[in-house]
């Protein structure tokens, strides 16, 4: 078995020093031990480890996702049902952010139209708005949120 420093191991991965850290802290990595001068070393595997967590990362799953996906991955009695099922509720979760974040861009473009962008701030409907007042429950109201 080869062992890698963690910068050779960051260059494999695509990663700097500090995510193979701070995953190792997560408990996503583990060294496999020191070197003589004390360094960390790791295995070439950890290499695919970190390009599958910084993969499922951009995919927008959490650490806590992705350690419960590495433990899929890892045990033998895992089935593709698994893991399938894993993906299609982070899936629909994607969708229901995907959702809200619509309703708040529709109210955001909402305030945008109401405000000319001239004169005191004081006088800003948009500024008026966040104030709570009832205009602004109506708003909410109007573009899906619960007031």
């Amino acid at each position: 078995m080869k062992s890698l420093t963690i910068g050779k191991l960051s260059k494999m991965a695509g990663v700097t020093n500090d995510t193979v850290r701070f995953y190792e802290r997560y408990g996503l990595v583990d060294p496999v031990g020191r070197s003589e001068s004390n360094y960390r070393l790791y295995r070439e595997e950890d290499a695919d480890r970190l390009r599958f967590i910084k993969r499922a990362k951009e995919l927008g799953f959490s650490l806590n996702e992705i350690k419960d996906l590495l433990a899929l991955s890892q045990d033998p009695h895992t089935t593709k049902a698994e893991v399938k099922e894993r993906t299609q509720i982070k899936a629909e979760n994607i969708r229901q952010k995907i959702k809200d974040l619509s309703k708040i861009l529709a109210a955001l473009e909402h305030l945008v139209d109401l405000c000319d962008g001239h004169g005191s701030a004081k006088e800003c409907p948009i500024l008026q708005s966040l104030t709570g007042d009832e205009d602004t429950k109506q708003l909410h109201c109007e573009h899906g949120g619960a007031s």
